[in-house]
């Protein structure tokens, strides 16, 4: 019997190559009852394809890469198997690259990838620069970029993100209405677009309510749980606050160790409250407040803008906000 080929298989079937191709690489342009009957056929003759080879020809990866500042947050987690699931429903890979919020590591990870190792890219910016130019290399590639969560305003690419300035309103006044009237605010990143959307929230807030707007209480935080530790054991020691809002998850874990270290009580002495995707949130002592972002749905409506880029549509000005939800829990309780 002669070796078996795409030829001879769409010959059997007749159908065209290209057809029989594009059920092989899972394209959703693809009749699902053709897609079935060539896969059954595929199995029968014991054919299978040489889809590396075929992108090779096709110059193209068959492989995306995402870009995250860090994996030990579960927002971060949950994002990426948005996108995973994607990616393989669409017969690609995932590359996972973490700057740990470093903007040479993310220079880097950029350059390594203007190459053509992967066919796009999806990106969580490290927010520690205010030169984006090297971005630019991918769209000189024809290579694309849509960014989540955390986005660079000047690179006009595709971007999903969060209602962060409702969202941050809305929980400083539900700390102002829990009591709270000394409400500092624990930032990372205050340049990114996230950190600017999320302090002015605040600042609105409090406007709102008629509390005298302080910068003192914007309190700048970094990466570092050791530094954290010691920022925010000076600010419960000096300016004693009766309600702390943390931007990003891990200063609201901080926060619960310095409280703890201090004998400071939790709702009695400070109410918490943080953006967090934390699964554990309501098993801490006590259970944290939190503005919970879809993660998930973050990730996955990235990849689907990506896919439809790399599929032949047009996203480039596309740019989708998602809702989060504030979920009220112990550690703001009156």
């Amino acid at each position: 019997m002669d070796k078996m080929d795409i030829k001879k298989l769409a010959k059997d079937l007749n159908l065209s190559t290209s057809t029989v191709s594009r059920a092989f690489r899972g394209n959703s342009d693809i009749n699902l009852q053709t897609k079935e009957r060539i896969l059954a056929k595929a199995k029968e003759l014991n054919y299978q394809p040489n889809l590396y080879a075929s992108n090779l020809r096709e110059k193209k990866s068959k492989t995306i890469a995402v870009i995250v500042p860090e994996l030990a947050n579960n927002f971060f987690s949950q994002a990426i198997n948005g996108i995973e699931r994607v990616a393989r429903e669409k017969g690609y890979h995932t590359l996972i690259y973490v700057t740990d919020d470093d903007y040479q590591r993310e220079v880097s990870f950029i350059d390594d990838l203007y190459n053509g190792r992967v066919d796009g890219v999806i990106m969580s910016a490290s927010g520690e620069a205010n030169d984006h130019n090297y971005l630019n290399k991918l769209r000189k590639k024809h290579m694309p970029l849509v960014f989540f969560d955390r986005v660079y305003d000047d690179i006009e690419v595709p971007k999903v993100t969060t209602n962060d300035y409702e969202s941050s309103f809305l929980a400083t006044k539900h700390l102002i209405e829990a009591g709270c009237k000394k409400i500092a605010f624990l930032v990372i990143n205050k340049s990114l677009s996230i950190g600017k959307m999320r302090t002015q929230g605040y600042v609105d807030a409090l406007e709102d309510a008629g509390i005298p707007y302080k910068q003192s209480w914007i309190i700048d935080c970094k990466n570092d749980h050791q530094e954290n530790y010691q920022v925010l054991s000076r600010l419960m020691n000096t300016l004693q606050p009766d309600g702390l809002f943390a931007s990003v998850e891990r200063l609201a874990i901080s926060s619960y160790y310095v409280c703890h270290d201090l004998g400071i009580a939790i709702p009695e002495q400070v109410k918490i409250l943080s953006f967090s995707s934390l699964e554990i949130a309501s098993l801490l002592n006590p259970a944290l407040t939190t503005i919970t972002q879809p993660a998930y749905d973050l990730g996955a409506n990235a990849a689907q803008l990506l896919f439809k880029t790399l599929e032949g549509g047009t996203a480039q000005k596309e740019q989708l906000v998602l809702k989060s939800s504030l979920i009220p829990r112990k550690s703001t309780a009156g």
